[in-house]
């Protein structure tokens, strides 16, 4: 029996369920698929006009403090940011520019001067400004970054000064356009003396639009995709700010250059700072998986419909969805983008408690533990999510065969667009060490507080499972039911200890007295990498888990329980080398998880349909010639837009 996609996205709309359905109704209004041939000033203006019109919504306002105009809602506009995927992604990355990283980093790094001055021209559009972090020659380490801020106590200024061509901000959004202001990330220097990373406010741009003295703006020019987004670089020659420019919550300057910080350690400082600003991982994360639920919601209707090749037995020809080849394309794709989906929900959640402005000092979702969580959960949630939609809208491409090479089709763009997801914001590869990073460092912790009894034991159970592992013995005594949700827990938690524990004596050979402590790190580094993936597929298995047992309705835990099946048994059979190789399944069960997998994409297939509509995508934001098979085919559903109160009719579907 079909399920009711109405019943199912109030689960996947969750915690934040009025955003968005408020998100729907306001952007339904807006123009948010260009036409493929604007011209890269056309597409910037269309861009930058849709934005002033979120502006004007109140949307963006609602993640600033309320004490300035703001909603507080810290959660609901991350929600409603990722929302925007739906629609155009240049948007959506401009949105998280002004709003988002520029806006936020005057938040939460700046004080009441900051916000008493620029906090409302922020919200409401009329300060555009830019992120200027990243440079030519220095992506991924902040913390050597060369652009210099050194203080004059003499006029009690800082001198912002890019010292080589490899020290220019460079990708910078908002910069080649349209951009006034930038949040300047640069060593800051007093009386001679470096403090390390700093953020400070710099005019860049005039009211009529041009460069100010002593700044150089260039344009990065026509890009593989987000051509809406003024992507450009930015260089400064001695610019002078005044102090007051400092964004001064973790550090700051007197009048005679004399440097104070709450926090002593220079290296925690910079974490600290950096830490904060985690709402850019998360949003990306969740914009991806909206861009991913698109591309598989135009892949599974299209499939639904399409026919080739005819049925030996009944003459007619077979919709291309009913093929298990074309089921393996797709449905285990889907079971991925639900569990990421939870996942994310349950991060946005986990991100609004920690830095709703309510929050009562000294609560324990303010402690720093809670905070460094935060932060591993989001880079390793944001690596898999960005990597996955690459991955799937590729996927979704060659599933719609020549019609999806069509820019018409909307496919190609939401390739291109979504392609720099899995380097902005944070390469991939290196969130993935710092997820490896803070998983050695807990584990180091967790063994080392072991009192001498436990901690004989836990040297005991290394060898048991390594002897358990050269016998095969453990795949015969922990024999489960692949179809067992607890047993494929087991499976992931112990791949997940297993590499991790590996990893730990791999780098543990650093520590030895004249070790190349390098060398031992960058041979452990694909290592590392595979054991934070593990941790990520299990963490966000126990948030798909966890989503489905707050389920009511019998009828749809049953359908969600299936597709959280479909996506731990997708995990295990792409991994299958590493649980034979170490004993936890024997190679027959290897292939019974393959055909377990193939089993659950027959029961899925009638409500593949049901499934993407869950997602409450605009239906005038997936209107392309793509889709009119089904208004030509007997076989096809009627489906009125997500906002409409009218049940779909999806029988013919199943």
């Amino acid at each position: 029996m079909t399920s009711d996609p109405r019943e199912l996205r109030r689960v996947l709309d969750g915690r934040w369920a009025d955003v968005r359905a408020e998100v729907r109704a306001q952007l339904g209004e807006l123009r948010l698929t260009p036409e493929a041939d604007l011209s890269t000033e056309e597409y910037r203006a269309l861009t930058t006009e849709n934005l002033r019109r979120l502006a004007e919504s109140g949307r963006p306002h609602q993640g600033f403090d309320p004490a300035y105009g703001g909603g507080g809602d810290v959660g609901g506009v991350v929600t409603a940011f990722a929302a925007l995927g739906y629609g155009d992604l240049s948007l959506l990355v401009k949105a998280g520019v002004q709003w988002g990283l520029f806006g936020g980093a005057v938040q939460v790094l700046g004080t009441s001067r900051h916000h008493d001055k620029y906090l409302r021209s922020i919200m409401d559009g009329d300060l555009l400004g830019c992120f200027a972090m990243t440079e030519t020659g220095h992506g991924s380490d902040v913390q050597h970054l060369r652009t210099t801020a050194t203080y004059d106590p003499a006029t009690q200024e800082f001198e912002i000064h890019t010292p080589d061509v490899g020290a220019r901000k460079d990708y910078i959004g908002n910069a080649a356009r349209d951009g006034r202001m930038a949040v300047v990330f640069a060593q800051l220097i007093t009386g001679g003396v470096s403090h390390g990373v700093h953020a400070l406010l710099v005019p860049i741009r005039s009211e009529d639009g041009t460069a100010l003295p002593g700044v150089t703006i260039g344009d990065c020019g026509r890009k593989a995709g987000l051509n809406g987004v003024d992507n450009g670089r930015l260089s400064f020659d001695h610019v002078r700010v005044p102090r007051e420019n400092l964004l001064n919550h973790f550090a700051d300057v007197a009048e005679d250059g004399t440097y104070s910080s709450p926090i002593t350690s220079a290296s925690r400082r910079f974490f600290t700072m950096l830490g904060t600003l985690v709402r850019g991982r998360i949003s990306v994360a969740g914009g991806a998986g909206a861009a991913t639920q698109k591309a598989l919601a135009l892949a599974i209707r299209y499939g639904a419909t399409r026919r080739q090749f005819a049925d030996p037995e009944s003459g007619e020809e077979v919709v291309v969805l009913d093929y298990l080849v074309h089921q393996r394309k797709l449905l285990p794709a889907l079971a991925t983008t639900y569990a990421l989906h939870f996942a994310q929900a349950d991060l946005v959640s986990e991100m609004h408690d920690l830095q709703s402005f309510d929050a009562e000092p000294g609560s324990n979702v303010e402690t720093e533990a809670g905070q460094r969580d935060l932060e591993t959960r989001a880079a390793g949630i944001k690596a898999m999510a960005t990597w996955h939609a690459t991955a799937t809208i590729q996927t979704c491409r060659e599933a719609c065969g020549g019609a999806g090479y069509l820019a018409e089709n909307l496919l190609p763009q939401l390739k291109a667009d979504t392609d720099v997801f899995t380097t902005f914001e944070g390469d991939n590869t290196v969130l993935l060490q710092l997820v490896a990073k803070t998983l050695l460092s807990d584990y180091g912790r967790r063994v080392g507080k072991l009192d001498v009894v436990g901690k004989a034991r836990f040297a005991a159970d290394l060898m048991a499972g390594s002897m358990a592992e050269r016998t095969g013995l453990r795949a015969v005594v922990r024999r489960g039911d692949l179809r067992d949700r607890a047993y494929q827990r087991w499976l992931l938690v112990e791949r997940e200890e297993h590499l991790l524990a590996a990893a730990a004596r791999r780098m543990r050979k650093a520590l030895a007295p004249g070790a190349d402590r390098f060398a031992v790190f960058n041979g452990a580094q694909d290592h590392l990498l595979v054991a934070a993936r593990a941790h990520v597929d299990r963490i966000v298995l126990d948030s798909f888990a966890a989503a489905v047992n707050r389920v009511e309705s019998p009828a749809l835990r049953g359908l969600l329980e299936q597709v959280r099946g479909l996506y731990a048994l997708s995990v295990i059979e792409g991994d299958r080398a590493f649980f034979v190789e170490h004993g936890y399944i024997s190679r027959g069960r290897a292939k019974a998880v393959t055909q377990a997998v193939n089993t659950l994409c027959g029961q899925l297939r009638p409500q593949a349909r049901t499934l993407v509509d869950g997602f409450g995508i605009p239906e005038a934001w997936l209107d392309c010639p793509l889709l009119d098979g089904e208004r030509d085919s007997h076989a096809a559903p009627t489906d009125p837009s997500p906002s409409q109160e009218e049940p779909t009719d999806l029988a013919a579907v199943g």
